[in-house]
């Protein structure tokens, strides 16, 4: 019998920013959301419109943190070029105690660093974004997403492979 309960639930995460561990650091984390590019057309003949896909959108990941964190501010101003590793990690638990381990290996460069409102008896909220550059998802180990800027990886197999082909690369 198929085990029909909930899985791959996420239970907890936690960031790395430059390769440091912000433990007991972060309010919340919003990871990259990978989106197609596409463009509307309908050309002659055609009873509809149709999406043609033509790439993909600029990928960004933001997290909050109620402290003013002097490591996380220095990544920010960093001369044009310069990029900083990125990890989110996330314990995904199903509901019949199995464990398994999401991983989200990133790069680029903190774009902004918002120290939001302060007030007197009240936790601030920083609010960081961060351009990326490359984005790695696996669960388990196993390679679901791996994107870059001139390729996509699905299950570890380059979506891309025959238009590098048909340009030479």
């Amino acid at each position: 019998m198929a085990n029909n309960l909930p899985s791959f639930l996420l239970r907890d995460c936690m960031l790395w920013a430059d390769r440091t561990l912000k433990i007991g650091q972060i309010g919340d984390i919003t990871p990259p959301v990978p989106a197609a590019k596409v463009e509307e057309m309908r050309n002659a003949g055609m009873i509809k419109p149709r999406e043609v896909h033509m790439g993909y959108e600029k990928l960004e990941f933001s997290f909050k943190m109620p402290g003013l964190d002097p490591q996380t501010l220095k990544l920010f101003g960093l001369a044009p070029g310069t990029e900083n590793p990125f990890m989110i990690t996330g314990a995904l638990v199903d509901e019949d105690g199995s464990e398994h381990s999401a991983v989200m290996t990133l790069r680029g460069f903190l774009k902004q660093a918002d120290a939001g409102t302060w007030k007197g008896g009240d936790l601030a909220e920083n609010d960081y974004t961060v351009s990326v550059n490359y984005y790695k998802l696996e669960i388990d180990g196993d390679p679901i997403y791996e994107i870059d800027d001139f390729d996509i990886k699905v299950g570890g197999v380059s979506q891309r492979q025959g238009i590098r082909n048909a340009l030479l690369l």
